[in-house]
């Protein structure tokens, strides 16, 4: 099995990674109605934290990395409204988010993200779910949502991007990180957009028209270097980074129906 990236592996990291995340405790102690908390190791005395808004097990189960300063529980509102289309929303965290132990870090965030997809795809398996298994990411979601999609395709039945950015020079110098004082090449980054070149499931990618942190010629960029053979991109008017659902409206909904509905394999994709 090929070993999972690490970006910027060979450079003092620490100060990449105090301005990439935000880690925040989960101050619930229960889950809302309807929704469950797992955990997932991925390494001796680490264990990731997960919130599970489930749906119908014939459905689309959709694996979900959130953005850098959300956890699991963020998604206590939007979890339902995924759960009216059929949809398992299956919320991951990080090291150091939500009810996960450590400090999140560009070294460790590819290949958690790797761990836990194995670990839920054998819940998946387990639990007898046998609709098709979707990874998504939003915004710095979209590393570990690509790299799984990249090194475990024959697994995954489709890949949905929110705000994801292709290239990680410019996403931290916004952060201001000084990417030339640290020596950093954008060869050494996340690499985005050489990776969804080798991705061929189906792909839809979603942006905000005014999204301020992530402009959304990222989105573009990804979808012409996208080597799937279907593939979509959502611009969302008026819609930032942080209000794309909540601006997009009943469109949000209808565009996840349209994409989801034309899966070619259904039920056997990630088995």
């Amino acid at each position: 099995m090929t070993h999972p990236y690490t970006p910027f592996g060979e450079v003092d990291f620490s100060l990449i990674d105090q301005r990439i995340f935000y880690p925040r405790r989960d101050p619930h102690a229960r889950p809302p109605l309807g929704a469950e908390d797992h955990s997932f190791p991925v390494e001796p005395g680490i264990e990731i934290g997960s919130r599970f808004y489930l749906a119908d097990p014939s459905g689309p189960h959709l694996l979900f990395f959130h953005g850098n300063g959300e956890i699991a529980s963020d998604y206590d509102d939007i979890g339902p409204l995924y759960n009216r289309l059929g949809i398992s929303l299956l919320v991951a965290d990080y090291r150091g988010y939500g009810k996960s132990p450590g400090k999140p870090s560009v070294t460790t965030l590819l290949p958690d993200a790797l761990a836990v997809f194995d670990r839920v795809l054998d819940w998946r398996n387990e639990q007898q779910r046998p609709g098709p298994f979707l990874v998504m990411g939003r915004s710095l979601g979209s590393a570990p949502a690509i790299e799984i999609a990249y090194r475990r395709k024959e697994k995954t039945a489709a890949l949905i991007l929110d705000s994801a950015f292709a290239y990680s020079l410019p996403l931290l110098r916004l952060l201001g990180i000084p990417a030339e004082a640290l020596g950093l090449r954008e060869e050494e980054g996340f690499k985005n957009f050489e990776k969804i070149f080798f991705i061929p499931k189906p792909t839809l990618l979603i942006a905000g028209q005014r999204d301020e942190l992530i402009p959304p010629t990222e989105s573009e960029t990804l979808l012409q270097n996208s080597g799937a053979h279907r593939k979509e991109l959502v611009l969302v008017p008026g819609a930032g980074h942080n209000d794309l659902v909540w601006t997009a409206g009943p469109d949000y909904s209808r565009q996840l129906r349209e994409f989801l509905s034309e899966l070619d394999s259904p039920s056997r994709a990630a088995e």
